[in-house]
């Protein structure tokens, strides 16, 4: 009886490697608007460096950049408008049904 070196086979599985989310020739600034906008979710939110796959230092540098783009009004705090068109639009309906009766 002859045992065989490697009971447990590792499956060969072949795996594509992902690309960095910022390549060396990119600028980490809080005017590169294109690069900022990447790291923010629909809400407004910084999205967490899980997330973004990033290093530290870059997602250190990436908050920064995006503080202080909020700071000089470049990006919004907050980014709920389909909220306010919608209290918007309720306000203005109850607004006209009080004026008419």
């Amino acid at each position: 009886m002859e045992k065989s070196k490697r009971p447990f086979l590792k499956s060969k599985r072949s795996f594509r490697r992902r690309l960095p989310p910022i390549q060396s020739g990119d600028r980490i600034d809080y005017r590169n608007m294109s690069l900022i906008s990447r790291f923010i979710s629909e809400q407004g939110k910084i999205l967490s460096r899980r997330v973004n796959r990033l290093t530290l230092k870059q997602q250190r540098l990436i908050t920064i950049a995006i503080k202080q783009a909020r700071i000089l009004s470049l990006l919004p705090f907050l980014n709920n408008e389909k909220q306010f068109e919608r209290i918007e639009s309720t306000t203005r309906i109850t607004g006209l049904r009080t004026r008419n009766k």
